[in-house]
């Protein structure tokens, strides 16, 4: 008899009707050995056989080690792309900010999460009940999540919260705030513009949210909620009754501060997205509602960048199907462009429009990660 290799069965060698070793057709084996040679005899027959242990029919074992550990080197060394997180409108609901904050980082894995860009696209107050644990949440991330970036746009909603409260910029030319009532004055009565405390001086889109709006809002298929705006549960949250200005005293000084930083357009340069031809860098803009395609992209980008107070309405922050596709001269330089607000999700080319939930209670918050694409919800499960 040979030498028999180390954890090799010598008694699977053996067949019912001879007790002696004999030639097994395959010997699998997924480690590295010298070659073993095994001889066998009988009264009959005499065999032998050379076991090369290396050559394995399994192909998951095709790799050497050497091999793999080369691999996972050259993978190491490719250059990574830092993510991009576009979060949609969440309007006032923490329970699912927290959720879908809970499943981004399960889904792109911790070390990419802490190093992301984070763009959160606006809308943080109304129609939900937690606005103002909303905004203590935003405002604790770049404590606890120090090597993120975030970006903070602000929303049409959020420019009538901070317009309520008295801290917007004022008009750079000098103007009042009242001149921005004119365009609209004849849906004051229909809408039931707020007229107490400070009104005066008060911007269009503050006197539209603290107003009085009752029965039914076609578009939402819901009820009104104290005003045009749905700001009843802002107020509520802050424990104050709905249109009152002791909202103006209730609001913590550093969710003012929040509200009056926040910005009205972000760009950002060498963002990588998933094309049609691969992997792209674009320039990305991000902007709540987008930008008008009948006007200049360089006019609208200086207005939103100096956040021009004077303007009554503001389409970027609020417009819907004149917002809706990217200003043609845009295409000279692919651009993507990223909003909430409209109540849908749209994933085309660089075209991207996240917003879920539209602040309804039973609809998902909902956030797109870049540069796959990939969209993540609050109600996604994680669990393995």
């Amino acid at each position: 008899m040979g030498v028999l290799a180390p954890k090799c069965n010598f008694n699977s060698f053996l067949t019912d009707s001879d007790k002696n070793p004999i030639i097994p057709k395959i010997i699998p084996t997924d480690y590295y050995r010298p070659l073993i040679f095994i001889t066998s005899s009988s009264s009959n027959r005499h065999s032998s056989l050379l076991i090369k242990p290396t050559e394995s029919p399994n192909p998951t074992h095709s790799l050497s080690l050497q091999t793999k550990k080369k691999q996972k080197m050259a993978d190491e060394a490719k250059p990574t792309t830092r993510l991009v997180i576009c979060v949609g409108d969440i309007h006032g609901y923490i329970t699912k900010l927290r959720n879908l904050w809970a499943n981004l980082e399960n889904a792109v894995g911790p070390s990419h999460f802490r190093s992301a860009l984070v763009v959160f696209l606006g809308d943080y107050c109304d129609r939900g009940p937690r606005t103002d644990e909303v905004i203590d949440f935003l405002i604790s991330l770049p404590s606890k999540y120090p090597d993120q970036s975030h970006v903070f746009l602000c929303g049409n909603h959020d420019l009538a919260f901070a317009a309520f409260l008295g801290v917007l910029p004022t008009p750079s030319d000098g103007s009042d705030f009242s001149d921005t009532w004119r365009e609209y004055a004849m849906n004051e009565e229909r809408e039931g513009w707020y007229k107490g405390l400070g009104y005066e001086s008060m911007h269009l889109q503050g006197r539209r949210w603290a107003g009085r709006m009752s029965g039914f809002n076609l578009a939402k298929n819901t009820e009104y909620k104290g005003s045009i705006y749905d700001a009843g549960p802002t107020f509520e949250a802050y424990g104050v009754p709905h249109g009152s200005p002791d909202l103006m005293k209730a609001v913590p000084e550093e969710h003012k501060k929040f509200l009056r930083d926040l910005v009205w357009v972000h760009e950002e340069d060498d963002v990588s997205i998933e094309t049609k031809e691969g992997l792209q860098k674009c320039k990305l803009i991000a902007v709540h509602a987008g930008l008008e395609k009948d006007k200049g992209v360089k006019e609208q980008l200086n207005y939103l960048k100096n956040k021009d107070t004077r303007i009554s309405k503001v389409e970027p922050l609020s417009g819907r199907k004149n917002v809706w596709n990217i200003p043609e001269e845009l295409a000279k330089t692919p651009t993507i462009v990223v909003s909430g607000h409209h109540g849908k999700v749209h994933v085309g080319e660089l075209r991207l429009i996240i917003d879920r939930g539209g602040g309804l209670e039973n609809n998902p918050v909902a956030a797109i990660v870049l540069p796959s694409k990939k969209l993540v919800l609050d109600t996604d499960n994680f669990a393995t």
